[in-house]
């Protein structure tokens, strides 16, 4: 049965590691019903807080999601303790292949109706809240990046809530195939540009940079990626 783990929510902390100073990244788990929203700005997930107004947040990446099965793979690769939350997400979830989400797919969670978007690409504020060196390339090459969905129809989620996938496009083009595109393997660009239901700012880039060399190696130098691929937290 696939269902969610945990709800997990962010308070603003200081950091050096975000151009705006503070970041709302150390999600913890809360207990009982959190409500989900379309937001203008920011989260969608009531109590959480995003910092970064301008990369972070919005109609597009009002609740981020990762799978529990693909966080506990990290538990022996990385320092911290790797817990629910500890990557960012709001829910983790068990049960569901959220690397193989299908952009569109739609997800019945409680009394909310959610839908895949996009992928989350790793920062500079995701990498130094770890403090794990090489982490934006680990964490490319690894190409399990979690998923961002849009909240349809807002309600309250809770911990032990079923995942119901209720819509999957025919298109097949999923969160995994997105995010190798945007980072590692641009040849896989143009399955991004008809595809309806990416954020418009994902397919123009698809457009951009359609039969073009992609102009970062994201398996060299320090963990430097240009502002166009990055979101920050």
């Amino acid at each position: 049965m696939s269902a969610l783990m945990s709800v997990n929510v962010g308070k603003a902390t200081a950091t050096e590691h975000s151009e705006v100073a503070v970041t709302g990244i150390d999600k913890r788990p809360v207990e009982g019903p959190v409500r989900l929203d379309v937001p203008v700005e920011g989260s969608g997930v009531a109590g959480d807080d995003v910092c970064d107004l301008r990369n972070h947040g919005g109609p597009d990446q009002a609740v981020y999601a990762f799978a529990w099965e693909d966080l506990s793979s990290w538990s022996d690769r990385i320092a911290v303790e790797v817990r629910p939350g500890v990557f960012g997400e709001n829910l983790t979830t068990v049960g569901i292949d959220v690397t193989g989400a299908v952009i569109g797919e739609r997800w019945r969670v409680g009394g909310a109706l959610l839908e895949v978007s996009v992928p989350r690409i790793p920062c500079r504020t995701f990498a130094g809240f770890l403090g794990e060196r090489g982490w934006i390339k680990r964490f490319t090459e690894d190409a399990r990046p979690g998923a961002y969905l849009r909240v349809i129809e807002p309600g309250e989620v809770r911990v032990g809530d079923t995942v119901e996938i209720v819509r999957r496009p025919a298109h097949g083009v999923d969160i995994g195939t997105v995010f190798r595109a945007l980072t590692r393997e641009p040849e896989l660009l143009p399955k991004l540009v008809d595809i309806e239901e990416l954020p418009e700012e994902t397919r123009n880039k698809a457009r951009r940079r359609t039969g073009m060399a992609v102009d970062v190696d994201l398996a060299s130098g320090p963990d430097a990626v240009p502002d166009r691929l990055r979101d920050a937290d």
